[in-house]
């Protein structure tokens, strides 16, 4: 019976300490590596690409929230750097890997993404849970005369499984790990590359 007292009341210390950390705003760095074993693509030096991305995500105040024991939603979960950044950047290192330049307003073809969701959601489980990062954007080539040269539609996941504590770490691993499914989508896709390429050659024929 003692045992058991004793247990009961470590339980409820261990909740106590956890809420307390769950009532406190948490900021977290993003980060992105970009992909290895990449080979540059024959033409792309002579492309140069402008990265345009916005954040309309119904909240843009924060990318997460710390849950309690019970699962409830507490402090917010807050990037240290504007998403849209984040994403931009992540575009245009995936660009530089490629061969692709990397140019103004006035560079020949344009990508522009429009994110509509960046978050990591705390599945809260009876021993463990998983940390569940969702990214969602829209994609759009245009040359720069406005043609629309390629669209796609980015659905990507991050997960980091068996989580302890519904904390910023654990939900910087799984957005970082979204993004970076998210990366591999869009530049797997073949049609993009070409999309990117065309615009080069149809500004040759047109001089």
């Amino acid at each position: 019976m003692m045992n058991k007292k004793i247990l009961a009341l470590i339980s409820c210390l261990a909740l106590s300490c956890l809420s307390g950390c769950a009532l406190t705003t948490e900021q977290i760095e993003l980060n992105y590596n970009k992909q290895s074993g990449v080979s540059k693509i024959a033409g792309a030096s002579n492309v140069s690409v402008n990265v345009q991305v916005t954040d309309q995500r119904p909240d843009i105040s924060k990318v997460s929230s710390k849950k309690n024991g019970y699962g409830m939603e507490m402090a917010a979960i807050t990037a240290a750097e504007d998403v849209a950044v984040t994403i931009r950047k992540a575009i245009e290192q995936e660009l530089q890997n490629r061969g692709f330049q990397l140019g103004s307003d006035t560079a020949l073809v344009k990508i522009v993404a429009d994110l509509t969701r960046f978050y990591n959601d705390h599945k809260i489980g009876f021993f463990s849970g998983d940390a569940v990062a969702d990214l969602n954007m829209s994609i759009n080539v245009k040359a720069k005369n406005g043609d629309q040269l390629y669209s796609k539609q980015i659905v990507a996941q991050g997960i980091e499984p068996d989580t302890q504590l519904a904390t910023g770490n654990n939900a910087r691993i799984a957005l970082d790990k979204a993004l970076e499914n998210g990366m591999k989508i869009l530049f797997e896709d073949k049609a993009l590359l070409s999309a990117l390429i065309t615009s080069s050659e149809s500004k040759s024929a047109s001089e």
